[in-house]
């Protein structure tokens, strides 16, 4: 977490401890958040791992749930965040959204939301369960956590990194994850193949195993409270391709999504999300393809005073590890949300 998450962290914890966030819920303000997941799995013993903060136990989901219960905040579908929209005074409310379809979702966190009946919404890019997909961010963990000394061409020059710490790995993986979304999706793929030839790791095979199948998609989208939406077909990072590129990967992700389970797909999530990585142009784009809704990654708040688009919705990325449930009922009391966007400069 960035030095302005920490702070804002703190001041969340304080204006829990002081009483402050009670006295304005019972005061009537209150605010929606969409929690922006990734991985729900148990919690593993590996020094490093860089892609924690994506990740939340199923024990914690569990500990959210019940929560939000206890303040009687409620969990809401992509749809009723779009109702919500509409009000004056959207309320209290949670979306859960969960980012990459895998696997460990089916496994260990749809059993506690079908346990509390809880909707949730699936953000999927279609190449993944195709089989074809390359979560290249994983290939890299697996390099550096395997190499004492990771090398690769960057910018048509050898450059070799010592990864034999701990502390050198993690510097490392965010220079070269920071390098590597930089690069048009061409280069990019060009760099990973590279660098997983070299030290002998499949990519396609690695984001096969780690991603749900279309069957296990299917069962997962049996559920009336589950939402599928698309996140384009490759995951590319869209201010990174020309128009033509992002105007197919936007519309063949739904049209994909509606060919395999048989429902139109109406939300849609930006690949990565975060300022910088999507344009007004994809913006336009998602709104004429027919998505109602668009997520993305830039922390916010829902509520008085607050009026995002719908094909530009808020999300704040939660790390069960490092924000606490106080944090969040300070930020659903409507109390202090410019904190959301310091607490989300985490990735």
């Amino acid at each position: 977490m960035s030095a302005d998450g920490l702070w804002a962290a703190t001041r969340l914890e304080l204006a829990y401890f002081s009483g402050l966030a009670r006295l304005a819920q019972a005061g009537g303000r209150g605010c929606g958040v969409v929690l922006r997941f990734e991985r729900v799995r148990p919690t593993r013993k590996a020094k490093f791992q860089p892609l924690r903060s994506r990740e939340i136990t199923p024990q914690f989901l569990d500990r959210l749930l019940r929560a939000l219960r206890r303040w009687n905040c409620d969990v809401v579908s992509p749809d009723e965040v779009l109702t919500r929209l509409a009000q004056p005074r959207p309320g209290r409310f949670v979306c859960l959204t969960f980012d990459g379809g895998s696997r460990d979702l089916i496994t260990y966190g749809h059993p506690v939301l079908a346990r509390h009946s809880a909707p949730f919404a699936v953000y999927l890019p279609t190449a993944f369960p195709d089989g074809l997909g390359e979560a290249w961010w994983m290939a890299l963990e697996q390099v550096i956590a395997d190499h004492d000394r990771v090398g690769l061409v960057i910018d048509h020059a050898e450059r070799h990194f010592d990864t034999a710490t701990v502390d050198d790995k993690y510097r490392v993986f965010r220079f070269l994850g920071s390098w590597l979304r930089s690069l048009p999706p061409q280069d990019l793929a060009s760099a990973v193949h590279d660098l997983c030839a070299r030290y002998g790791v499949d990519v396609v095979r690695l984001t096969r195993e780690a991603v749900m199948s279309w069957e296990e998609l299917a069962r997962l989208a049996s559920d009336p409270k589950a939402t599928i939406g698309s996140a384009t077909v490759n995951y590319p990072r869209l201010a990174n391709v020309g128009d033509a590129v992002a105007q197919r990967e936007i519309a063949m992700g739904g049209a994909v999504l509606r060919a395999a389970l048989g429902r139109d797909a109406v939300h849609f999530a930006y690949p990565y999300g975060e300022p910088g990585s999507f344009t007004a142009r994809d913006v336009r784009i998602v709104g004429q393809a027919g998505y109602v809704s668009a997520v993305s990654a830039i922390p916010g708040v829902i509520g008085p005073g607050t009026t995002p688009m719908p094909q530009m919705l808020p999300r704040i990325a939660w790390d069960g590890r490092r924000c606490s449930l106080r944090a969040l009922r300070v930020l659903l009391s409507g109390l202090m949300p410019d904190a959301a966007a310091r607490l989300g400069r985490r990735y």
